[in-house]
């Protein structure tokens, strides 16, 4: 159940009860793609980062590993020795990228796996099965990723199918919940607006599941549709983003947010802090010995230096990537806790502008000028 506490215009700060604790919005979801995050990340290490979701991929998964034998340890919680919320995707996404080697029907998607060639489908009742086999806490609906700057006709169909395919997805996790043994018998689900970049589209949609882009176009889409969502309900942004995308998507009613940027920049040495992202592998900090951002208390702030960090990186350590993804995601879970606190307050637009200038991403003159 989601609990609606604050607005501040639009932003929402919210509590989603879920069987394996709450989750306080808005949040960063930190991406465990195969139940791991890249750059020898733990679980241990996500408790300490202040990770609050932690979201897999239901396409890797299931062809790697797969979802069956995860159910019969007991699921991707106890696999992964996770008793926090998970999010797992629907597959979509994986499985509409692989443009060349799958063929859309109604009943679903017919492909090949990248790992192996072998044939696999997977339409709205597979995936609720896989998602149901690892018991993750939310279960995405399978919808059909359209390009965004598709043909208007094809977009049409498209998220008509999609509308058709979430309806199957309520009706096949219904009954797998009310299964004996299922893994989690109080899995949520959420649907996904799709529309490309058609406004009219995107509301129609926005109404039908009440019950990418460039960042202006993104922001152009949020502020069209969201006001057609439920507002006692969760609105997901889905693989978004930088620091400033997130600001923006709070400040346009967004509650879950998940990107790789933190980990995959992380793993190539560049790291966030509030005064704008750095890359260490520069030379000019090859003798530094202060931390990544001074008054930082992840991990890596608390007892290493840039040149430490740098050094690592130089030398292919394994380490110098752990320690960047460290931070980073300590850096954004940090992020939407201040976030969380601003709307509290009822200072979240003046936050943002704060947040935004410190980091280089406006210019407050200018800003001043525009009113």
């Amino acid at each position: 159940m989601y609990e609606l506490l604050k607005q501040e215009g639009r932003a929402k700060r919210g509590i989603l009860h879920t069987v394996h604790g709450d989750i306080q919005t808005p949040v960063f979801m930190n991406v465990g793609t195969v139940a791991a995050i890249k750059g020898a990340v733990s679980t241990e290490d996500l408790e300490q980062i202040k990770c609050q979701v932690e979201l897999s991929n239901t396409y890797h998964l299931h062809v790697r590993t797969g979802d069956k034998l995860i159910r019969e340890v007991g699921g991707l919680h106890k696999f992964m020795s996770w008793n926090r919320p998970i999010l797992t995707d629907s597959g979509g996404f994986q499985v509409f990228s692989l443009a060349g080697l799958r063929k859309i029907k109604e009943e679903g998607v017919y492909f090949h796996s990248r790992i192996d060639g072998a044939k696999i489908f997977m339409g709205p009742e597979e995936s609720m099965q896989i998602q149901s086999n690892l018991g993750s806490t939310i279960a995405m609906a399978f919808d059909e990723c359209a390009p965004a700057l598709a043909d208007r006709s094809y977009v049409e169909a498209s998220v008509a199918r999609t509308t058709r395919w979430l309806e199957r997805c309520k009706t096949k996790m219904q009954q797998l919940n009310s299964e004996e043994g299922t893994v989690n018998c109080h899995q949520m689900l959420f649907g996904i607006n799709q529309g490309a970049i058609y406004s009219d589209i995107r509301i129609d949609h926005a109404k039908r599941i009440s019950e990418l882009e460039t960042h202006e176009e993104m922001y152009h889409i949020l502020d069209e549709t969201v006001p057609y969502l439920p507002l006692h309900k969760p609105t997901y942004l889905m693989g978004v983003g930088t620091p400033a995308n997130i600001l923006e998507g709070v400040e346009r009613g967004v509650d879950f947010f998940d990107c790789v940027y933190p980990t995959r920049n992380g793993r190539h040495g560049h790291v966030y802090t509030n005064q704008g992202k750095i890359n260490l592998f520069n030379q000019k900090y090859e003798k530094d010995m202060r931390p990544i951002e001074e008054g930082c208390g992840c991990p890596t702030c608390r007892r290493y230096s840039r040149a430490y960090v740098r050094h690592l990186l130089k030398a292919k350590e394994m380490l110098g990537m752990r320690l960047c993804v460290l931070h980073n995601l300590y850096f954004y879970n940090t992020m939407m806790e201040e976030i969380r606190d601003a709307i509290d307050e009822g200072r979240f637009h003046s936050y943002k502008e704060e947040k935004l200038y410190g980091m280089g991403q406006i210019n407050r003159e200018k800003e001043k000028q525009n009113g």
